[in-house]
């Protein structure tokens, strides 16, 4: 469980094919004795689990695993070394909740539509998948790439909006994004079970927690 509160951006050093997967390397600014084996980090939304770490030159390197589920549901398929990532760390007890409960589960891609400047802060538009599309409410939560963000407005036509402020823009990698790039979206949880409660199909998506 998480929060949508990004802690670290961190690097993917390596990005290399094994038996079918997708094995990351990814350095980060955690200390080592921080990360311990079979830890789970969120990644710009998608919880992984680690498999392998050491030290590096601003604090940790660890390794994480993507099989082929995850790569066809995420934008972990475009990852290659060089690509900055958003990290969070898992939730613990007595934590503070500052951001809302995310799960680290993608429920669809979305694309980015327009980045248009306001004042000092930038408003997104962003294009989710069709079957997602009316779980995004005006003044809900909804994870982007794994940042936890309140929707500024949902669009008759299906897209929705977000504005970012200055502090959220420099210490995640939203800024790093341009008009046709792609995003992982996580709904609200709430509006998950809302659905179910009111018998209407709620999303699955795939348990990309690998």
């Amino acid at each position: 469980m998480f929060t949508g509160l990004v802690t670290d951006v961190g690097t993917v050093r390596k990005a290399e094919p094994r038996n079918g997967l997708i094995r990351f390397e990814v350095e980060s600014g955690y200390p080592l004795e921080d990360i311990a084996m079979g830890a789970s980090v969120m990644h710009s939304g998608v919880c992984l689990t680690v498999v392998d770490m050491g030290q590096a030159e601003r604090g940790a390197w660890f390794a994480v695993e993507a099989v082929p589920e995850t790569l066809s549901k995420t934008v972990l398929g475009e990852w290659k070394a060089g690509s900055r990532v958003n990290l969070e760390q898992s939730l613990k007890l007595g934590d503070e909740l500052g951001g809302h409960f995310v799960f680290g589960h993608v429920d669809g891609v979305g694309e980015v539509v327009s980045i248009e400047p306001e004042g000092q802060s930038w408003r997104l538009t962003i294009r989710p998948p069709a079957e997602i599309a009316r779980y995004f409410a005006t003044k809900g939560s909804a994870s982007i790439n794994g940042v936890s963000l309140t929707v500024a407005a949902a669009l008759p036509n299906g897209d929705f909006q977000i504005a970012i402020i200055p502090h959220t823009w420099e210490v995640t990698t939203l800024s790093d994004l341009t008009p046709g790039a792609h995003v992982n979206l996580e709904i609200d949880m709430l509006a998950r079970y809302v659905a179910r409660m009111i018998g209407a199909d709620a999303p699955e998506g795939p348990s990309t927690h690998v």
